[in-house]
């Protein structure tokens, strides 16, 4: 899993746990707190009732007294329709929540004065809050005793509507968080994307580096946290650097040293093969594998230490019947016979004639080198994507899928017993392919058959690095 990933998943896990126990400590406090405002209004309207009977006991009966309770107190009968969803009540009487009230009135002996409750409880009063079930339903009450005229008040509200209006004033109060906690995730994760841009930037010339081309990182676009593993992988890419350039002048100016040697020693060695060719034959043909080795390291290390090689427009057909031609009398020598299935005939795109030509030649001469005598060797030359595909198909042994990518390095030979080479056709053809933009690839035969085929995909508009 990537940094970037995990980083989000982490913050995204830490974001929607702290909200989720902000959500629920903000829903229980607004419980809580709207919970006691309930209870300080039921103590509010019992004391407006009780204002009110102190008012009708000291100036009228209590016939009237009563009479005035029911009239102010009493909701109509037809306001109590629960079907009905309009909460204004018809010609503004009132609201529908008032039928979620209710009020008793006591006289100083205990006997009802008013009661919309219809509880029953009346004969053990007790002042303060308290709950009681009526109608059904559980109230909630407040209870209190007029000091002057010794009536009992009591308010009540109906328990399942002060939950729904607390609940909805909670749900209320943790929405608008909640719904910001998506988009809150989302720029989270941007905000992570956009901070991890600098380490991207800095991945994108590693992963473009070349061994020919290795170059130090610029410590100016990396973010300051990482400044100082910049700098140690610039000091490793210089120490890398140092020692591939130790590498290619070692293996060039071998390679050059040996070449006066070898030519002074075939030189001798024809003189002598005139006089006695069945003794010095295999020496002079050793001698012949140095020399092919030789300039094979000189032509590797020139493309390994980029020898500027001026791209040219060329047709990629010319170029391809061109190596077979070059090859072909290692072909006759075994009796193999090359075709060119050409589906183009003018395949016109930018490279490096003398390179492509040698990278045509070492797959060839790899194909005539590793078949049977009296096979064939076929190579066909189409379109594909935007550019162009060669593919060389031969009828020897083959090569394992696992072992293929062996097969590519430098000087390795996977059967010593078959061919001379040196193991470095597969690696400078490769080599080539890859300092046009293109990519050589080893596969099956199409058909199946016993063989192996060497596929090479070039670019139109390639550019020789």
């Amino acid at each position: 899993m990537s940094m970037t990933r995990t980083l989000i998943a982490l913050v995204a896990c830490a974001v929607i746990l702290i909200a989720t126990m902000a959500a629920a400590w903000s829903y229980i406090e607004s419980n809580h707190e709207l919970e006691e405002l309930f209870d300080a209004e039921l103590a509010q309207s019992t004391r407006i009732i009780q204002g009110l009977v102190q008012h009708l006991v000291t100036t009228g009966s209590p016939e009237e007294l009563a009479s005035t309770l029911e009239k102010t107190l009493q909701l109509p009968g037809d306001a109590l329709d629960e079907e009905d969803h309009n909460e204004i009540l018809p010609d503004g009487a009132g609201h529908k929540y008032e039928k979620k009230l209710a009020f008793e009135v006591w006289n100083p002996q205990g006997s009802p004065v008013l009661d919309t409750l219809a509880a029953n409880d009346g004969i053990a009063l007790q002042p303060g809050y308290a709950r009681v079930e009526s109608t059904g339903f559980q109230w909630r009450t407040f209870t209190l005793q007029d000091p002057r005229t010794g009536y009992w008040i009591r308010t009540a509200q109906r328990e399942d509507v002060r939950k729904e209006l607390s609940q909805e004033l909670a749900l209320g109060n943790i929405l608008p968080l909640l719904m910001a906690l998506p988009v809150l995730l989302i720029a989270v994760a941007i905000a992570i994307q956009v901070g991890f841009r600098p380490l991207r930037k800095l991945e994108k010339p590693i992963r473009r580096m070349a061994p020919e081309r290795i170059h130090p990182l610029n410590v100016l676009h990396a973010p300051r946290e990482v400044s100082g593993l910049v700098m140690a992988v610039n000091s490793l890419l210089q120490r890398l650097d140092d020692a591939l350039e130790r590498e290619r002048r070692f293996s060039a100016d071998a390679a050059h040293e040996l070449r006066t040697p070898l030519t002074a020693l075939r030189l001798n060695l024809e003189r002598l093969e005139a006089s006695e060719p069945e003794k010095f034959r295999e020496l002079t043909a050793s001698v012949d594998r140095m020399e092919h080795l030789i300039e094979q390291m000189l032509l590797l290390a020139r493309i390994d230490a980029g020898v500027d090689f001026a791209p040219d427009c060329l047709n990629l057909s010319d170029i391809v019947a061109q190596s077979i031609a070059d090859v072909a009398s290692l072909a006759l020598r075994k009796q193999i016979e090359p075709s060119f299935d050409d589906r183009i005939g003018q395949a016109m795109m930018t490279g490096q004639p003398t390179l492509l030509n040698t990278l045509m030649r070492s797959i060839l001469a790899n194909a005539i080198q590793y078949s049977p005598q009296g096979t064939m060797i076929e190579t066909h030359l189409h379109p594909e994507r935007d550019g162009f595909a060669i593919l060389v198909c031969d009828q020897g042994p083959g090569i394992p899928a696992r072992e293929r990518g062996k097969a590519m390095g430098r000087f390795r030979r996977l059967d010593q017993r078959l061919g001379s080479g040196a193991g470095l056709g597969l690696a400078i053809a490769r080599r080539i392919a890859e300092i046009h933009g293109g990519k050589l690839t080893l596969e099956d035969r199409p058909d199946r058959s016993p063989g192996l085929c060497v596929r090479i995909w070039l670019p139109v508009r390639a550019t020789v690095t």
